[in-house]
Formats: C-alpha cells, sequence, structure tokens
C-alpha cells in the first residue's frame, strides 16, 4: 500500500512538471496574444509571458516604430491577434499592421470628420455567420458602431446600416439627438458585444442604459435600465418617472466591463447621474449610478449590485473595469471581482454572491449642503484595503508643498475651503482630493489573477470645487442668443470671461477667430474633442449663435423670442474645473504627486507603495522623488515584471513587482497615457505602447512604438 501511494505521489509530482514545462514552452516557442482589451476577459492587463525576465530588461530596445497620419492624444490598449496589431489613431481611424515590423496592413476612417473623439481601442470577434467563418473589428466613431473586416478593414455591408449601427438604438425618445460616444471596447460574450457609453455631465444627459447587440447583425439583445422603471428594482430611489425626465440622466458606464464567460456574469461599473455635481433634479440614493453592477450576461438581468457612492455630488464615476481574481481567505480560494475608485479605495467581493471580502462600513458624512440640495447620511468606506491616496480630509498646513513660493497664500486658502470626508459641494468652496480624475483612472489596476496581488497607479492631485449660481431665467432672457448657449452650456469649463484654465487643461476661446476657423469650432462644438463632449442637442441655431459669439460677430439683440425648448435648469452649476496649485502650476500639496501601489487581496495589506514619476522642473534640481500625474494603466508579466507609462515625464519604465524596485527606463518619443500591451510572434515577445502625448501639456505624438530583446 505505502509503495503505492509513493508511486501515485511520484505520478502527480511527474504530471506537475511535465505541465508546467508544457506551458513554459509553449510560451518560449509559440504565438501568444493580446487578444482582449486589457488582456483578457477579468481585465487583468496580465500575460503568462516569461521571456522578457528581471534578469534582461535592461537590454529591451525598440523593434519598431509605426507612425500614425495624425497627431494626439492616444488611450489605446492595442490587440494583436496571429501576428496582426490592431488599434486606433488620434483621429479615430482603425487601422492593422504586422506586429513584428510595424508596417501598415489597412487603415479605415475619415480624419476630416471623426479626428476629434478619443479612443481606447478595438473589439476582436471571430465566429459564423450562415455558415462561413468571420473575423470582425469593432469600434466606435462618434455615435456609431462599426464593425469591419479584420483581414480588409472594409465595412460589413450586412452589420447594421452599410457595417455601422447608431448607439442611440433602444434608448427611449428623449435620448434622441442626445451626445452619445464611446470611448472604450465593448465585451463579448456569445454573439453579443455588451457597449459602454459616454454620455454628457450635465442635466442634459441621455440615460445610461446598459445594452447587448448582436455582434453579427447590429440589432438590439437586451437592455438594463440603470435608472429605473416603475416596478424595477431600485425605481424609489430617484424622483417618480425620473427615468423619463429630460433633466435626469446618465448612471452610464463608460469604462468598460470585466466578464466571467464561465458563469456568464458581466460585471459593470457605472458613473454618476447628471447633474454630476447638483442633485436637487435626483433627490434620493439614485441606483443604479455609482454601482458595481453584476448581471446576467445572456439576458441583462441583475444578479447583484453594490453603490460605492450614494447621491453623488464629486463625480465619483467608477474609472475602470474590475479585476477578476482569485483570492484565499482562512485557506479557502474565493473567485473575486475587485473595483477601484477615484476616490483611492478598493472594493472586493464574492464574484458570485456580491458578500465584501472585508467589511464595508457606511460611514456618516457632513451634509450642510446648498439650498434644494439632499446629501445622503452616509457613504460606504472599506475597512481593508486602507485608500491608496490620500484623503481630503487629512489635509492640513504641513500636507502643503514645501516647494511652493506662495507657500503661506495656499495655507490660508486651504483654511478657507470644506475638507472633511465627502464634504458637499459649496460655494466657499470643498477640496476634492483625490481630484475629480482619480486615484484611480481609467487606466485601472493589473493584477496576477492567482496570486491575490493588485497593482495600481494613483494620482494625487487636488481640485476645488466651487458653486456659483445660475443666473436666473430674466437674466437669461436679457442674453443674446450666442451668451445664452455659452452660459447653458461652456461656461463652466471656459469661464464667464472665456479665458479658460490652462493650468487644468481648458483653452482660452478669446480670438479663437484668429486661431481657427468656424467650420473648425462648429465641429467641436457637434462632435467633441478629447474629454470634451459634444453638443448634439444643441440645434443648429443655437450652433451658428454660439460660434458667431465666440467669433464676436453677434448682434446684441436679445433672445427673449427664441421659442424652442430650453435647456434643463438648475439653480447651481460648478465654477469650473480648477486643480489646486501653486504659484509656478505645481500641485498646491505636498509629494508625492503620483503612487504605484501593490496590495494583497488576500489579507489587504499592501506588499509596497512607491512615488510613481518625477516632475521635470524639480527633477533639474536634484528632487527626482515626487511622482506626478499619471493616465493609462500598467501591464504585469508571469516572469515578474510590471511595465507602466502613463506619467507626464513622458517615460516608459518596468518594475520588479515583488518589491516595486526600478529595473528600466527609457524615454518616449511623446508621453504614452496609455496602456501597453505585450505578445509573441515567432518565438519573441514584444512590449508595445501607444505614445500620443498632448495630455497634461505634454508635446503631441503619433507613434506606436514595440520593444524587444536584442
Amino acid at each position: 500500500m505505502k509503495s503505492k501511494i509513493i508511486l501515485l505521489i511520484l505520478s502527480l509530482s511527474f504530471l506537475g512538471i511535465f505541465s508546467a514545462w508544457k506551458k513554459l514552452n509553449k510560451t518560449l516557442s509559440e504565438d501568444v496574444d493580446w487578444a482582449e482589451y486589457l488582456g483578457g476577459a477579468d481585465r487583468n492587463h496580465y500575460s503568462e509571458l516569461t521571456q522578457i525576465n528581471k534578469e534582461n530588461v535592461s537590454k529591451l530596445q525598440i523593434a519598431w516604430a509605426y507612425s500614425t497620419p495624425d497627431s494626439g492624444q492616444m488611450q489605446v490598449n492595442p490587440l494583436i491577434i496571429k501576428g496582426v496589431l490592431y488599434g486606433v489613431t488620434s483621429s479615430v481611424q482603425a487601422f492593422a499592421l504586422d506586429a513584428t515590423t510595424g508596417k501598415e496592413i489597412w487603415r479605415f476612417g475619415d480624419p476630416l470628420k471623426n479626428w476629434a473623439s478619443t479612443s481606447r481601442g478595438v473589439t476582436f470577434w471571430k465566429g459564423k455567420v450562415n455558415g462561413v467563418e468571420s473575423e470582425r473589428i469593432l469600434y466606435t466613431v462618434g455615435p456609431n458602431l462599426w464593425a469591419l473586416d479584420a483581414k480588409t478593414g472594409k465595412p460589413i455591408d450586412s452589420f447594421g446600416d452599410g457595417g455601422k449601427m447608431d448607439l442611440h438604438t433602444g434608448l427611449p425618445a428623449i435620448a434622441k439627438d442626445k451626445f452619445i460616444i464611446s470611448n472604450t471596447p465593448g465585451t463579448l460574450f456569445e454573439d453579443f458585444i455588451i457597449m459602454p457609453l459616454r454620455l454628457s455631465e450635465g442635466a442634459d444627459a441621455a440615460p445610461g442604459d446598459i445594452r447587448a447587440f448582436d455582434v453579427k447583425t447590429g440589432k438590439l439583445a437586451w437592455t438594463f435600465h440603470t435608472i429605473p422603471y416603475p416596478n424595477e428594482f431600485g425605481y424609489e430611489t430617484f424622483p417618480k418617472n425620473a427615468y423619463k425626465n429630460i433633466n435626469t440622466g446618465a448612471a452610464n458606464n463608460w469604462a468598460g466591463m470585466a466578464i466571467d464567460r464561465k458563469r456568464g456574469i458581466i460585471y459593470v461599473p457605472t458613473g454618476s447621474a447628471g447633474y454630476d455635481f447638483y442633485g436637487s433634479n435626483r433627490k434620493g440614493q439614485n441606483l443604479f449610478a455609482n454601482c458595481l453592477l453584476a448581471l446576467d450576461a445572456r439576458t441583462g438581468k441583475r444578479l447583484w449590485h453594490f453603490q460605492t457612492t450614494h447621491h453623488d455630488m464629486w463625480d465619483k464615476d467608477l474609472p475602470a473595469p474590475p479585476n477578476l481574481i482569485t483570492v484565499k481567505q482562512n485557506g479557502k480560494s474565493i473567485d473575486a471581482v475587485a473595483q477601484v475608485t477615484k476616490q483611492g479605495l478598493v472594493f472586493v467581493f464574492d464574484r458570485v454572491t456580491g458578500k465584501p471580502l472585508f467589511p464595508i462600513k457606511e460611514t456618516p458624512v457632513p451634509t450642510n449642503a446648498l439650498a434644494g440640495e439632499h446629501p445622503w447620511l452616509t457613504q460606504p468606506i472599506p475597512t481593508k484595503p486602507a485608500p491608496f491616496a490620500r484623503q481630503s480630509y487629512t489635509l492640513n498646513e504641513s500636507q502643503i508643498s514645501p516647494y511652493a513660493e506662495n507657500r503661506e497664500e495656499l495655507i490660508k486658502n486651504l483654511k478657507t475651503y470644506k475638507t472633511q470626508l465627502y464634504a458637499p459641494p459649496s460655494k466657499e468652496g470643498t477640496v476634492i482630493f483625490p481630484g475629480f480624475d482619480g486615484g484611480a483612472e481609467w487606466g485601472g489596476a493589473a493584477a496576477d489573477p492567482q496570486d491575490g496581488i493588485l497593482y495600481v497607479n494613483s494620482n494625487e492631485m487636488a481640485w476645488i470645487q466651487k458653486m456659483v449660481e445660475n443666473p436666473k431665467q430674466s437674466a437669461l432672457d436679457n442674453m443674446t442668443a450666442g451668451e445664452k448657449v455659452y452660459s447653458n452650456n461652456c461656461i463652466v469649463c471656459h469661464g464667464t470671461d472665456r479665458k479658460g484654465n490652462s493650468k487644468s487643461g481648458y483653452p482660452s476661446l478669446i480670438d479663437i477667430g484668429t486661431r481657427k476657423d468656424k467650420a473648425y469650432v462648429t465641429q467641436i462644438i457637434s462632435g467633441g474633442k478629447g474629454m470634451m463632449p459634444g453638443f448634439s442637442a444643441i440645434s443648429k441655431n443655437d450652433k451658428q449663435a454660439l460660434v458667431s459669439f465666440l467669433f464676436n460677430e453677434e448682434k446684441k439683440e436679445v433672445a427673449s423670442t427664441n421659442k424652442e425648448k430650453p435647456a434643463p435648469y438648475l439653480p447651481y452649476r460648478m465654477d469650473g474645473y480648477n486643480k489646486f496649485l501653486d504659484s509656478k502650476g505645481l500641485p498646491a500639496i505636498a509629494p508625492p504627486w503620483g503612487t504605484l501601489n501593490a496590495i494583497n487581496l488576500n489579507t489587504g495589506e499592501y506588499l509596497w507603495k512607491i512615488p510613481f514619476g518625477y516632475e521635470e522642473s524639480l527633477k533639474a534640481k536634484g528632487i527626482s522623488n515626487t511622482g506626478i500625474e499619471n493616465y493609462g494603466g500598467p501591464v504585469v508579466t508571469a516572469s515578474g515584471l510590471l511595465f507602466i507609462a502613463a506619467t507626464k515625464d513622458g517615460m516608459f519604465r518596468a518594475f520588479d513587482k515583488k518589491n516595486g524596485q526600478l529595473l528600466w527606463e527609457t524615454k518616449l518619443p511623446a508621453a504614452g497615457f496609455a496602456t501597453p500591451s505585450t505578445y509573441q510572434v515567432n518565438g519573441k515577445q514584444y512590449v508595445v505602447i501607444a505614445c500620443g502625448g498632448t495630455k497634461l501639456g505634454t508635446p503631441k505624438g503619433n507613434q506606436y512604438v514595440a520593444f524587444a530583446l536584442p
């Protein structure tokens, strides 16, 4: 009996060694794709490749570079399938390249019409249509979802209307002509594609219904109402009939989704309801805004949900897809879903039941709000992990930057602002820290799906949310038509004086007629640019009036005779997206201004935490440990590496994932505000990053750059 047991143990050991050898041999010799957004359905940014490792990563060099025909911000995480790379240019043209040389195979799109949006990439689908094998690239341009032949880049005529379908499809009538685009690739389940939507953040937003479409035809398959209809769960958390009120919309998924295909569950993080910063029109808890939703991927039926911010007044959208990982607690393996937030929090749940794996405390918060506002009395705070970004209530005199020349002025200003945890928006100013962009941002977190370690880069930029009264209707009636449109739609970002805020990335519109022509400006108003939404619901006459106003050509007659339907009116608005900066435009708070974090979700404790990147003006003075703002996510490999660009300083770096030690860095041709991809073709591993720059005032770029060993 004893000999049989020994033989069994030996045979099992041999099988384990053989399996490991087989897996290693595959990664050494075979092609390994990066076939889905962020590396897979679990959105873990993870690769089993090991050719590039801790010992040789310092030898990486450029293998190829592809220059797009345009330049500007690129947030794309490219796909690589069977030796072909699929990406998108800054003008939203889709393309295919030879993934070993960077040579272009095809390109699709119209740069003159569609250049203004941003895109994070494409979706690849393979299956049979009428018994014939089909490979498709699905991606969005403006409000349209296109299906392209993956081999040729030509539209699939049988999909939608000549290869495209309008993402307004299936939304209620109140969404007609409202601004809709999608920045993030759709998620596949069987023959469905479930699409994210980016909508307006104002009271005029379309409702953010989650919808699945047939990937073969473009027809609507199912809908989940994020602003519930009568007799649906959550209906009572909004005012009566909010679902059909033109003043209440959004609660949309814009950041993308993760999917457990084995169980048929899709995990959908949602954003806030409109208007983002004042909610008198949406009294209540506001389900299913600011939620992690677990839906049946075949039907759209809600399985469970958790709301991370109740009655949001701070734009606390869930910013990235969650991570599907396996953790160990009390000796038991648990399939989990982890959601990072702009607040710098991580919520961890049992993937099937929605039960939190660490206690979450409903914490009392301030309720002294603007007239008409009704804040929720508590907000959920996980007991573990601790926040990966500092919180507003920690700010005091000692947290003001030691490098600020006007430090005393900043200390004085800080004392006038509200800094309590979840302090409501106010006229005097409320500190949003981490800021409107996070904490975590759309780049999301990386993870090894089996070891329970989450890797997340974080911003530590404070913003000041100051509310002002909107002009009364009588005041609007005394404005010219163009002034009125400007006041209702543009003033938050560009200011009453049209000077904008260059430090926060909002350009001046003064004398815009000397820099751009009317056709250009009209296109921006309609379609948006970068993170500026398009105002497609503004009538043709009002667009013309706005352009005339901006070009200082508008006649001075008031607009009181305008009979068109008035825009939704709220008594308060935010006065602009204003960062808390010193006199030199640097963060007013003390460093670090960006961090990289490794969190053990088995225990809720931190493995390591380091400043991420540097401020170039201070590095020149010998101060290099500041961290800096960053956008885009990391990639983790089985060889123990963490690759990430993302930083304003324009570097591409590799770290030891076990301790955060920097192993390699190189200067990119332009900042890489994107998540890299890694893949293997003909036995050679590559790491590729889109380098578009532009964001945070960095120079424009137009290259995809791939690195490999010599």
